[in-house]
């Protein structure tokens, strides 16, 4: 762990490099599965967490993890890890990627965390000049202090064309949207433009987003 960094009151960023690598290759929208010694069973020390940087050709690479009070990993991370200290992991793993040509709109709609996979895609795609369609990335918080890298997809939305940066917040007014991520997507799509659809973040919204997409006659849907 070579950097950790507070992103808002209950997340954490972490910065991990692999000294024995030149380079850490991963496809964006993957994962890594930490081994953490929280339990005697294998099973029950490993976490899974999604790559929130993107490829840069670097041994180094980011995750972004709110705290669970209830989850003896998260509390491990944010205890118990320190800069200097080692992890295990497995990984990149995952096919919760974008398939080139990326020729529909495309619709991210993510809550909490679930941003991460989201923000390696599209720094990604702004990179390396990747033709794209609208984008749309509709994410869902309770507050405007806990939505994750607010002012860093602003400007990323300033410069990838047809990026649409829509973030809602469910229980607090303010300038944006508020509701649920469902009425957003729900709006967009009121004249069913073709789109393929990536869902991350609490199981209960992609439960939901995933029947009223199918619903609305959609069946490019894939889940984190």
């Amino acid at each position: 762990m070579i950097r950790i960094a507070d992103e808002t009151a209950e997340t954490k960023r972490f910065w991990i490099e692999l000294p024995g690598l030149k380079k850490f290759d991963f496809i964006p929208g993957q994962y890594v599965t930490v081994d953490l010694p929280i339990h005697e069973h294998a099973h029950k020390r490993n976490r899974s967490y999604s790559i929130a940087s993107w490829p840069d050709d670097t041994n180094i690479f980011e995750l972004v993890i709110v705290i669970n009070k209830n989850g003896d990993g998260t509390a491990y991370f944010f205890e118990e890890i320190k800069v200097g200290s080692e992890l295990m992991f497995q990984g990149p793993h995952g096919s919760f990627i974008l398939t080139e040509p990326l020729e529909e709109n495309i619709f991210m709609i993510c809550t909490g965390t679930g941003i991460t996979p989201f923000r390696s895609m599209l720094h990604h795609i702004n990179n390396n000049g990747i033709p794209h369609q609208n984008i749309y990335l509709i994410a869902g918080s309770r507050s405007k202090a806990m939505l994750l890298f607010h002012d860093e997809m602003l400007a990323l939305q300033k410069e990838l064309s047809g990026f649409h940066y829509i973030p809602t917040l469910s229980q607090e007014e303010w300038e944006g949207k508020t509701g649920y991520v469902h009425t957003v997507y729900e709006s967009l799509l009121a004249d069913r433009k073709p789109a393929s659809f990536f869902l991350s973040g609490w199981r209960d919204m992609i439960n939901d987003a995933k029947k009223i997409i199918m619903d609305m006659g959609y069946d490019k849907i894939i889940m984190q």
